[in-house]
């Protein structure tokens, strides 16, 4: 059957009332018939019907074992570091999510949990970096914002020779064009307030894991600390699900033309576009500063200036002082996030007129494309 066959019959028709749409158990606790004897329910925090469509849903999509919902995406990280100890040693990609090094560097290093961040493209790397401590790799693929691209079979193919958990973020790629549990990944996350939930309307982060033992770790985690995803958010991720397919399909291709024209515009530096396709396009500016990225991220009219991605509508935003403020500046710039680094989130809009709004943004002066590249691909 088609993935997204399998995906919108995932869906469970309410056993109840027949209603097609999931219900919203809007509810704190649940009525038991004696005491330990209930309907699978007892306490909202430690399960609820709604969530538990949602949980179900992204463990089937990722084919995993099981899935958990939880507050945020960074309650999600929050709850996979959780599974660590003091002493234990992370390996982690250099280009990484800045509210995730914000969290490891912030929090976690006081306690004792420690962070080594490589280039995770070259395994070597990883190899370099491993000590007897290191219990767990973590990797994006693509990465945000450069879209790095990392062999995750590779990679845990080193992480379970060194007895090492691999979690992999896959909110970029979703697992419409990549599922890492297959590749031998350990642990899957997503903030699921981007490509899953698609309508920037919610907040919300997700965990899927393949070894049983492992999802029991993560529920006690889930239930002991309490950063659950409320019922109508976990319905508002599972009614943006059911268009994930067709959503990604449309920010690829539209994303795929944006790349094209940009490959060879004379305002460019570096292109970023993963081979794996996706939504997001990044580029640094040959007018290497901050001024000329903040100058045109100011100027577009249809991507709008916000933090965050995934959704239907295109954002813009520059990483150095946005998304990726939190990391320092050198170890920023290292990881290739440079100050003249803009990111595109690329919305499902009709592709010319946002290339239309791109070119416009640039300084007149860099004006000498876009009508042939409009000619070319109108009506395509």
């Amino acid at each position: 059957m088609n993935p997204t066959t399998t995906l919108i019959h995932s869906i469970p028709v309410d056993e109840l009332t027949g209603a097609i749409s999931v219900p919203i158990y809007q509810t704190s606790t649940f009525v038991q018939e004696a005491p330990g004897v209930n309907k699978g329910y007892d306490y909202a925090r430690s399960n609820n019907p709604t969530r538990a469509v949602l949980e179900n849903m992204i463990a089937r999509l990722e084919e995993g074992h099981s899935g958990y919902a939880f507050a945020s995406g960074l309650a999600a990280i929050d709850a996979v570091v959780k599974l660590l100890k003091s002493g234990d040693e992370i390996v982690a990609v250099d280009d990484i999510y800045g509210g995730a090094f914000r969290q490891f560097d912030k929090i976690w290093k006081k306690f004792g949990i420690k962070v080594t961040y490589v280039d995770t493209t070259k395994i070597i790397n990883i190899v370099n970096a491993i000590t007897a401590n290191t219990k767990m790799i973590w990797i994006e693929s693509p990465t945000n914002p450069t879209l790095k691209v990392t062999d995750i079979r590779d990679v845990a193919s080193i992480a379970h020779a060194h007895d090492c958990l691999l979690c992999v973020d896959n909110t970029l790629a979703t697992p419409v064009l990549q599922k890492p549990l297959l590749l031998g990944a350990d642990i899957v996350l997503h903030s699921a307030t981007k490509y899953l939930g698609g309508h920037s309307d919610l907040i919300a982060g997700l965990v899927v894991v393949k070894d049983p033992l492992l999802a029991e770790h993560i529920k006690f985690i889930q239930n002991a600390c309490g950063a659950i995803l409320s019922p109508h958010d976990s319905w508002l991720v599972i009614r943006g699900m059911e268009t994930l397919p067709l959503r990604m399909e449309q920010h690829g291709r539209n994303a795929k033309y944006i790349a094209d024209y940009l490959e060879d515009h004379p305002a460019i530096d570096k292109l970023y576009y993963p081979s794996i396709g996706g939504g997001i396009v990044s580029f640094t500016l040959k007018e290497d500063t901050e001024e000329a990225a903040k100058r045109f991220v100011t100027s577009t009219k249809l991507f709008k200036l916000a933090e965050s991605l995934g959704g239907i509508k295109s954002l813009c935003c520059h990483p150095a002082s946005m998304t990726h403020k939190s990391i320092p500046a050198a170890q920023r710039q290292a990881a290739g996030v440079s100050d003249s680094l803009v990111r595109l989130s690329v919305g499902l809009e009709y592709f010319n007129d946002l290339i239309a709004d791109i070119e416009q943004a640039f300084p007149k002066k860099e004006k000498t494309i876009f009508q042939q590249h409009q000619k070319n691909s109108t009506g395509q």
